[in-house]
Order: C-alpha cells, then structure tokens, then sequence
C-alpha cells in the first residue's frame, strides 16, 4: 500500500510504545502506512523472543524497559499499551522522567487505581487518554452537528454500540458533560443468541448461547440523561448494530438521520451522508472523503490515501492531535481527568448491575 504523504514541513510525531498487543498494532499501523506523519522509534516487550518478533513484523527496534526506550530513543511522546493493572506503575514511571504519556483506556483497573493514579500524576499535566470512541468519523460529525446547534441544546445520548469507558466517553462529549456526579442505574439481562464472529473471525458457531445484555440510566444533572446498552461481543456480532440517539431541545440524531425545528411550521428531516470512494465505478480507491450535512461537511478525512477503516482514523487523529499537543501547537486531546471520569462512571455501572442498587460517583480530585 502506498504510504500516505503529508504535503507540509512538519516533521513526523515520534512515539514509543510499551505493549506489543492487539491495541498497540493499531498505533504501528499509523506509522507503517503513513511515515511522513508518525514514526515509531520502539517498542517495549517483556521478552527478547517477543521483541524479535515485533522486530520482524513491523521493522521498529525493541527494549526490556520503559527507561531502556526513553534513554536510547528520546521519543515525544509514548503509548502505553498494557493490561489495566500494569498501566498505572509504567505510566508514573514515564512521567517521573517527564515523558509525556498517551495510555490506553482505561488509564487504571478500579476506583481504587484511578485515584492513586491521579495523585501520583494528575498534576504534572503530562498524561492524555487514548479513548479514540469520539475520535471516530461519524462521531466527529455528529459532534460537529450538535455543536453547531442545529438540535438546540443537547439533554439525552442512548448509546448502543461500545462498552463501560468508551460508550461513557461518547456520552459525556456530546453531552459536554464535566466530572459532576453521576447517578447511575442499572440492570443485566441474559438471553439466547448466536455468535458468528468475534476478534478472530467466524466461529462456524450455528446454536444460540446465553449472552448479557446490560442497561442503564444516567442522571448527569441539569436535566441530562443517557440510555447505556450494551450486550456481549456487540463490537464483532454483525447479528447486533450500532444505535446512537443524541436529543435536544430542538431536533434530535438518530444514527445518521437528524430531525430538526427550522420555523413555526417546519421540521425538517435530512441525513448524514458519507462519500466513500472506490464503489463501483468509482476508481478513487477505497476511502472515506468526507461526511456532509444538509451540503456542509462535517468530517473530513485528512489521511486519504491511508485506506483506513473508521476506527483506524479515530486513532490516527487522536495520534496526531497528542502529537501537536506536545508540541506546543494544539489542545490536550483527551486528558486524564476525562479518562478517569469515564472509568469512573463505567464502574457505577457495573456496581449498580451486580447490586440491582443505583450508585451515584462522588466528585472527584481530578474534577478540579
């Protein structure tokens, strides 16, 4: 595939990477396909077999030791790609050596973690969030609708595509939802149904099995609500789609159709509409140009050429915002606090599950 050109003169972000799992495959992916943009200097493995390994699949070189790639490689930036219980301890450590840190959702396992992490790291202003969910294509435009104001103010988000921390992030950003309290009320369900795929393809799977399906309502307060429904592997069940409702005080999103006041006498319907190239005749290549709305465009791809999948784009544009933000020349893309609030609520939401009790979250340190 050809490498996806910048066309400017600003140099490639430099990232390290501790983690040589599913999630951090996303991140040399980004610097394989577009090396004018990223720029993976090195990984971090547990041991040399598993670093010659990454070695011979994506060309980067590997280390034992966070300090072992910081002191050889003196990356921007570093992703860390680790299991829950290990991110907080590798994240301190970079940040007590003044690393600036994108770590995977979420930033530690539980409340407990969150808030030992906070207070060992919160306040050096070192550390985003990798929570790509409202990074994505048609999340972005959907964000760019809201914030225009074509529905008035937004009150309600019902979520059912992603679980705990991401479907939480989507709600609180379209919401502009802060780190207030959030009282949360929730209930499983188990039912029959088939799973023909999951991470690694079809299952040849023909008899339904019991899955759960979890519900809950959000009170955000200020009149802010939000529907969580999420049921076992829904990420790769193609038997379960994506829902997304965001209402507001003059129209309303349904997945891509939006319904809004214009006058006294007219509501109007009108869709989000994606141009993707190489369809049919189309000989661009497949690609997504651009989401539009009503003749506006609301997203547009800025790494065409790459042939990204939606969620690749997510994290490119996350990637690429960390980037400038270290340098100097963009905002924060998804700080910490926001990374522990969505936890935060995300684990009201199993608590109140496995209680049959509502929870409501405390306002926390790093609600400032």
């Amino acid at each position: 595939m050809t490498a996806v050109q910048d066309g400017g003169m600003t140099p490639p972000v430099r990232f390290g990477l501790v983690g040589s799992g599913w999630r951090a495959e996303f991140f040399l992916r980004m610097a394989r396909l577009m090396p004018l943009r990223f720029t993976a200097v090195g990984v971090v493995t547990r041991s040399v077999e598993r670093g010659e390994q990454v070695t011979a699949a994506w060309g980067v070189p590997t280390y034992r030791s966070p300090a072992e790639l910081v002191a050889a490689q003196a990356p921007e930036l570093v992703v860390v790609a680790v299991p829950w219980d290990v991110a907080p301890g590798v994240t301190a450590e970079l940040v007590a050596a003044g690393v600036p840190v994108l770590t995977e959702t979420p930033p530690a396992p539980d409340v407990v973690g969150l808030r030992e992490l906070w207070d060992q790291v919160g306040s050096s202003g070192l550390v985003q969030v990798a929570e790509h969910s409202p990074f994505m294509p048609a999340h972005r435009a959907r964000a760019e609708i809201v914030r225009s104001g074509a529905i008035g103010e937004v009150t309600s988000v019902q979520v059912s595509s992603t679980h705990m921390y991401h479907a939480v992030g989507l709600i609180r950003s379209l919401l502009g939802a802060g780190c207030d309290p959030v009282t949360v009320t929730a209930q499983r369900f188990t039912a029959p149904l088939l799973d023909p795929m999951t991470r690694d393809g079809w299952t040849g799977a023909v008899e339904p099995v019991p899955a759960g399906t979890t519900l809950a309502l959000m009170d955000l307060g200020e009149g802010r609500s939000a529907v969580y429904d999420f049921t076992d592997n829904q990420w790769h069940n193609p038997l379960r789609g994506n829902r997304l409702v965001v209402r507001g005080s003059h129209g309303e999103i349904i997945d891509d159709q939006v319904t809004r006041w214009v006058d006294e006498r007219t509501v109007v319907t009108s869709p989000l509409v994606r141009r993707q190239g190489g369809v049919e005749q189309d000989l661009e290549g497949f690609d997504l140009d651009h989401l539009s709305f009503e003749g506006r465009v609301v997203f547009r791809n800025r790494y065409a050429g790459a042939r990204l999948a939606d969620d690749d784009l997510a994290v490119a544009a996350l990637l690429d915002a960390t980037g400038a933000w270290v340098r100097g020349t963009g905002d924060p893309p998804y700080p910490l606090a926001q990374g522990c609030q969505d936890h935060l609520v995300a684990l009201a939401v199993e608590e109140s599950a496995r209680t049959g009790t509502s929870v409501t979250t405390g306002r926390e340190a790093w609600a400032g």
